[in-house]
């Protein structure tokens, strides 16, 4: 097999935490770009580079699925890398978030479609697996679990505006439920298991996601009010969110992956939140922690397009671990 043929093989399904992180900057933008329109282009840019990139990097591992069949079937088997497999999924229903927001429905219709159909067969692709399996440990859990399971809770967002109410109920109810299931799991791996490895140290950053996204899908469900289970979703997003900027420190310390990209879709999240609970609770306080994510985002986004850039220059990708 040539280089370039095994580099197709290796080509991993995380590659599209890239999209997830670049989407959700762009809905953020948007939310911004209302009481700051000269910053509307700065959103449509951000979303166009998501486009292109959700269109090259689909079109590669369709390229992958075509000629590495068994590498594509072993990595849907894998006890890890099955459960980044739904990040093409996530980033159909975020695109599809964010195409509503600028009007074009119907290509968010489609997008909703084929993605929220996509979830729905990895979920249970990967509960399948779960449950009639013979090899996980406990040493294979790690947060990026949320992702096949948990994801679900996004497809309200957009679904309110495409489909019967009690479907997206439906999906609601098994990523909020799940949630809680595997957020058990993890803390007890992390707390009475050996270290996750260093690679795999920045999907921590998911634990912001479920509730974060949790508070923007029960909004989207009950009408934009901001109740009690609505306030215990955002807070416990924001307590989250201070545990791991306190372990920033260990965070720094890790070398460069394509995991770091875990690290940007939860952050959206939260920021979106916040624009969000800024909004519909009427209080400043909230617009201005999402400014300050909003700012961190940004620069760490840009910071990582570089070091993703110069690594597939080096050829330090797509490579076997």
């Amino acid at each position: 097999m040539s280089e370039q043929s095994q580099r197709l093989a290796n080509f991993p399904a995380s590659f599209f935490g890239m999209i997830m992180g670049i989407t959700g900057l762009s809905i953020a933008f948007l939310h911004l770009s209302k009481p700051f329109p000269d910053l509307t282009w700065v959103a449509y840019l951000n979303l166009g580079l998501a486009v292109v990139l959700m269109m090259i990097l689909s079109l590669v591992y369709l390229l992958k699925l075509i000629r590495h069949f068994p590498a594509v079937k072993a990595e849907m088997k894998h006890p890890v890398k099955m459960n980044f497999v739904p990040a093409i999924s996530i980033s159909m229903l975020l695109l599809s978030i964010a195409f509503y927001a600028i009007e074009q429905t119907q290509f968010s219709y489609w997008l909703w479609t084929v993605g929220a159909a996509l979830q729905i067969s990895l979920t249970y692709w990967v509960l399948y697996n779960w449950v009639h399996h013979d090899h996980f440990t406990p040493d294979h859990s790690n947060p990026a679990w949320f992702i096949p399971i948990v994801g679900n809770i996004i497809v309200p967002i957009a679904g309110v505006h495409h489909a019967p109410l009690e479907l997206n109920w439906f999906f609601f109810s098994v990523g909020l439920v799940f949630w809680i299931v595997v957020k058990s799991i993890l803390v007890n791996r992390i707390i009475f298991h050996a270290p996750m490895p260093a690679r795999l140290i920045p999907t921590l950053f998911i634990f912001i996601a479920p509730p974060a996204v949790g508070f923007i899908s029960y909004l989207a469900l009950n009408d934009h009010q901001v109740n009690q289970f609505a306030m215990i979703l955002y807070f416990f997003a924001i307590a989250v969110t201070l545990l791991m900027l306190v372990s920033v420190p260990k965070f720094v310390q890790l070398d460069f992956a394509l995991s770091w990209w875990a690290f940007t879709f939860p952050v959206a999240a939260m920021v979106i939140a916040s624009y969000q609970m800024s909004t519909y609770s009427g209080q400043m306080f909230y617009q201005w922690i999402g400014y300050g994510l909003h700012a961190l985002l940004t620069l760490f986004i840009v910071y990582l397009g570089y070091k993703t850039a110069v690594a597939v220059m080096h050829k330090k990708v797509c490579v076997d671990h």
